[in-house]
């Protein structure tokens, strides 16, 4: 195969094939996403995720002007399979994607605080992952009657219309929204590189914002808009401080909590409400998997009773639980009480732009400022030319014989316009309305009814045109509109607030139970907790080949557990994280439970219950450390400790010490050295180097430190020493200490 030589360009290179060539060339990477991705990228942004000013994404806006178009706003429902079909003129994207729109919008969905489609069927449920909404050929839909505040101005040419994607027929390039669409209904799309989040807010509160905006620029929002509002309802928790960055800024959180009810003679809770961003399906879900690992013992059942009348999650209670604790410990453990992020990012001039509530309802009013002016410009020329064709049929008035004589006594019908134009001195226009009208209506009183329409035109035009040159009446009529559509539309709020700072949290405390139990650690580094009884019942221990136990304790399950690896690492974990073992199992591999890196080894396990006493760490420079327990102690619950002892030397052995006692070293030299760990002191630092307790010559090192127990040396006298020393070499059988 042949290469075609070519200077090669600058940057990273792929090499790709030329059609119909069966050469291979290479190409720049980034010419490559220009001229491929960012067109794409593009496309989503502007054409598909992100809403307009009028609170639409387009294939939403699409949706709803082919039902428009079919007369849905004023006539009855007709099949959804039907509507699909139709849109498909202006949405070529495929039936399913055009149906997931209507179904997001209708409001059986109840996704929206004022649904846009009026609608027949199962349409499913916004709160729920598994309630599908039915085929299209069996559900219908209409267009909803708040749909009037979009295309009552359609048809006076009060927004621009473009060629749909075949050029067979125009479609509006936005709505022309008589209140802010944009904060009522909630919105989220996601984009290439961008998102949007907008949550919704309660009509009359919005109209009223506005309206308040358009009269005081620096308006307080709060007095007017007080917080969002939900179609599920639920109660937020307003932070004054939080909703005003989401105010200033369009981004920021809020958490909403579910709403729900103690039913005392069943002993249950029914939840009634939930989070906009959460769902039936996953509260269920997460109340049994909590249940099954013993983490809400209170919970004797969970049962999903969603109904034709509504939402309702059943939560039976054990006897004698507290329904209020239970419910805080579930707002804390599942989504019955989630956050809501938002990102008010929309299109404004073909542009995204993220912006607050303040600059959102001002680019609103700059966008419906233009639709009256345009919309009073359009009835403006139409007055204007009713007015001229009425002074036209008013010049005949004086002689109606006249006209009647020109028409009769024309030759040619393409000459009777020119001979009226003559006749009566009036234009083209004129003449052709006075040429139009029947013979019926060429009698005085016909005329004069008509002519006496010319005074009121000119009213009328001179009024229009007030308008057109004032702006602060044009806002007295976007005002007059937004109070129209609050009364007509506007509904309480359903969404109740509660105040960050009157809420009292308690501290979510785990009720584990807890019983004696015996903990085993192995030299490979294998635990077992077995409770006293099945220990009793039990043989010898299992091991793994060549394993054996190198600590046994008597604890309780709710001991907190050190586990200390080789690389300066401690890992934390509870008795209760841990199963009720048997000697007859090869227990919990340490390394592989809390996740230690490839290669680490766990070597010393420490437990307690109030982190008192001591870790004594000996290193084989002859340096031993004494370090509070407490230090391994976080208000947080962390599971891993960096840095838990010294690494400047190697590690020989870590022991804990409830309180000072005597320990033993001996070093590879063969001295001993017998100390109480009262002379050194305490630290608070985890990697102290500690202190110099044994001295050793070149090449000798630390090779065991072991707690002294009474009788392990004949003369133990001897081998007691001040700080720092050699310690003493051992003369007397039986004191050689065994080690490894």
């Amino acid at each position: 195969m042949a290469k075609r030589e070519k200077k090669a360009p600058k940057g990273p290179k792929v090499q790709g094939y030329i059609a119909g060539a069966g050469e291979i060339v290479e190409q720049d990477v980034g010419d490559t996403l220009r001229k491929n991705f960012m067109p794409y990228a593009m496309s989503v942004i502007l054409s598909r995720a992100l809403p307009e000013i009028d609170g639409l994404k387009p294939s939403q806006r699409k949706l709803l002007y082919t039902m428009y178009k079919m007369g849905l706003l004023t006539g009855g429902r007709t099949k959804s399979a039907n509507i699909v079909g139709q849109t498909m003129k202006l949405n070529p994207h495929g039936d399913a994607a055009i149906y997931d729109t209507m179904v997001r919008l209708s409001r059986g969905y109840e996704a929206l605080l004022h649904p846009y489609v009026d609608s027949k069927g199962n349409f499913g449920k916004a709160y729920s992952r598994d309630m599908a909404w039915a085929a299209p050929r069996y559900t219908e839909a209409k267009l909803d009657g708040i749909c009037r505040e979009f295309f009552g101005d359609i048809d006076r040419d009060t927004v621009d219309f473009a060629d749909n994607y075949d050029s067979t027929m125009l479609e509006p390039q936005l709505l022309p929204a008589s209140f802010p669409t944009i904060l009522v209904n909630a919105c989220s799309g996601i984009a290439v590189g961008m998102a949007c989040n907008i949550c919704s807010f309660n009509l009359a509160e919005v109209c009223r914002t506005a309206i308040a905006l358009m009269r005081n620029p620096d308006a307080d929002l709060f007095e007017t808009l007080q917080a969002p509002d939900f179609p599920g309802g639920g109660q937020l928790i307003f932070d004054r401080a939080q909703m005003e960055k989401i105010y200033n800024t369009g981004r920021g959180s809020f958490r909403v909590r579910s709403k729900y009810s103690f039913d005392k003679s069943a002993n249950c809770i029914d939840v009634t409400q939930i989070p906009p961003s959460t769902n039936v399906e996953i509260i269920v879900e997460r109340i049994i998997e909590l249940s099954k690992q013993n983490k809400l013992r209170e919970v004797a059942d969970v049962r999903d009773e969603t109904d034709l009348e509504g939402l309702k999650i059943t939560i039976d209670l054990k006897r004698g639980t507290d329904p209020e604790k239970l419910m805080q410990k579930l707002f804390k453990l599942t989504t019955l009480e989630d956050s809501f992020s938002c990102n008010f990012n929309i299109l404004v001039g073909g542009a995204p732009r993220v912006m607050g509530v303040r600059e959102l309802l001002e680019e609103w009013t700059a966008f419906r400022v233009e639709c009256v002016r345009r919309r009073t410009y359009f009835d403006l020329q139409k007055k204007r030319e009713k007015l001229h064709l009425l002074k036209g049929l008013a010049a005949i008035l004086l002689d109606i014989d006249k006209a009647i004589k020109i028409v009769r006594e024309t030759a040619e019908e393409a000459e009777v316009v020119p001979n009226l134009m003559i006749g009566f001195g009036i234009d083209q226009p004129q003449a052709e309305y006075v040429a139009e009208i029947r013979l019926r209506h060429l009698n005085r009183e016909y005329i004069l009814k008509r002519t006496e329409e010319t005074t009121q035109l000119e009213e009328d035009i001179q009024e229009l045109e007030g308008i057109l040159g004032s702006k602060s009446k044009i806002q007295q009529i976007i005002i007059h509109e937004l109070e129209e559509v609050a009364k007509k539309y506007g509904q309480p709020r359903r969404t109740i607030l509660l105040y960050a700072g009157e809420l009292q949290e308690d501290a979510v405390i785990e009720e584990i139970p807890d019983y004696p139990v015996h903990l085993f650690f192995t030299r490979e580094g294998y635990f077992k907790k077995i409770t006293p009884q099945s220990l009793r019942m039990s043989g010898e221990h299992k091991l793994k080949e060549g394993d054996q136990l190198v600590q046994t304790a008597e604890a309780t399950n709710n001991s907190e557990l050190l586990f200390f690896s080789d690389r300066c690492q401690v890992y934390k974990q509870r008795g209760s994280d841990f199963d009720d073992g048997k000697t007859s199992v090869l227990g919990d591999y340490i390394p592989a439970k809390v996740q230690m890196e490839e290669g680490e080894r766990a070597f010393y396990m420490a437990y307690t219950l109030n982190f008192s006493g001591y870790m004594l760490f000996v290193f084989e420079n002859g340096k031993a450390a004494k370090v509070e327990l407490s230090a391994y102690q976080t208000k947080t619950n962390r599971k891993k400790l960096i840095s838990a002892y010294s690494d400047k030397s190697p590690i020989v052995a870590i022991l804990q010490l409830p309180e000072d006692r005597e320990v033993l070293l001996t070093a590879s030299s063969g001295r001993m050295l017998l100390f109480h760990t009262g002379q050194i002191a305490p630290k608070s630092t985890k990697n102290t180097q500690g202190v110099q307790a044994m001295n050793l010559k070149k090449g000798q090192r630390v090779v065991s430190a072991v707690p002294y127990e009474e009788g392990m040396l004949a003369n133990p006298s001897r081998y007691k020493k001040k700080l720092p020393t050699l310690g003493a070499l051992s003369t007397e059988a039986g004191e050689q200490i065994e080690f490894s």
